[in-house]
């Protein structure tokens, strides 16, 4: 039996614009329409009429929970969110969790009392049990950038494993041995999984692991700073830095210039994630920018598709960040760091039955 990507494949548009010819709303060109309504045909494709009688009772609103507004990556996935909800006739409700557990259960109690039609999510634990309670509710779920265990849903994210990997191998290269990494809390799959790049890497290259030289604790400017300071008190410091992301990178930032650690003669520092005029305090910096507007797009395309279409498998969509070497940030047209432990593909879509 022909399914709804079976129609999009044949139309050579997307699920999104079949269900929208199909349940007669939003924008489609007549060109456009004339093919899906040609491929339904060719492939004698009949629609979910079960899920066709829910249109009445949609909101057209879709919640979006992040863990913390004021970062730069989740404000750009935001921006990404809205834009294609927006073309789609959808409104956002913004959810900011802190990465707090509890206060992300009473936003999920909030979703379902006003009866949004999908959630977006960034889980703020693998302990995030709650969010399960959507998908009891036939609520259409989609988590962005981390994973959460046991629950078979569509997901979008960057290859984070990898990534880390490679920068940690790159600093291996240029002769470095003392590397330390600040990582986020435990219970969160990016901070787990850029860790774990870290470790493999120096497992691979045969360097020790010193557990002197691992921080954790949230992602937070704040840990940067008190972690990078018990780092350089270390009898034998280290000679460079991996910041896991953003804040901490600036947090790290504040505590070297304070201490009068010059970069990167003294301490080389990589990072994942960009902050506007980063490249103005420290442009020697190695940079990972995650394609966080693209992310929010997927995810909000991959919602929309469980909202208007049919029942299909999950999807995990693993799209690849850029490294921008020192000067790079100053220009975004720059080329991709090439790192044979990095994939080569910039968006794997795949189906996948997690258990």
């Amino acid at each position: 039996m022909a399914t709804i990507r079976d129609v999009a494949e044949r139309a050579r548009v997307s699920p999104i614009t079949v269900s929208r010819v199909i349940n007669e709303i939003g924008p489609v060109k007549d060109e456009t329409r004339l093919r899906v309504l040609q491929a339904i045909d060719a492939l004698n494709y009949v629609p979910n009429q079960q899920a066709r009688s829910l249109r009445s009772r949609r909101t057209h609103t879709l919640a979006l929970l992040i863990t913390d507004v004021t970062n730069p990556f989740w404000t750009t996935v935001a921006r990404g969110v809205e834009d294609k909800a927006t073309e789609n006739n959808f409104s956002v409700i913004l959810c900011n969790t802190d990465e707090d557990v509890t206060k992300e259960q009473r936003y999920v109690k909030v979703v379902l009392e006003k009866r949004v039609d999908g959630v977006i999510a960034a889980p703020a634990s693998y302990e995030s049990a709650h969010l399960r309670q959507l998908c009891e509710q036939h609520i259409p779920l989609v988590l962005i950038d981390r994973r959460l265990d046991r629950l078979d849903v569509d997901i979008v994210l960057c290859e984070n494993l990898a990534t880390s990997r490679g920068l940690i191998t790159s600093l291996i290269a240029q002769g470095h041995r003392r590397i330390a990494v600040i990582s986020g809390p435990e219970k969160i799959s990016t901070a787990d999984e850029r860790l774990e790049g870290y470790r493999q890497a120096l497992q691979e290259a045969g360097v020790p692991i010193d557990p002197a030289l691992i921080r954790r604790g949230p992602f937070t400017q704040e840990t940067g700073q008190k972690s990078t300071g018990e780092l350089l008190a270390l009898s034998h410091p280290p000679t460079a830095i991996f910041a896991c992301n953003n804040f901490i990178a600036c947090g790290a930032l504040l505590t070297l210039n304070e201490q009068g650690v010059r970069m990167p003669q003294q301490m080389k520092l990589v990072t994942f994630d960009e902050i506007p005029l980063l490249s103005l305090v420290a442009p020697s910096l190695t940079v990972v920018v995650q394609p966080a507007y693209q992310m929010g797009v997927i995810a909000t395309e991959l919602l929309i598709e469980q909202i208007l279409g049919e029942q299909r498998e999950s999807q995990e969509v693993v799209l690849e960040p850029r490294i921008l070497l020192p000067g790079q940030l100053q220009d975004e047209r720059s080329s991709m760091l090439s790192l044979t432990s990095i994939r080569s593909t910039p968006v794997q879509r795949q189906s996948s039955s997690r258990q």
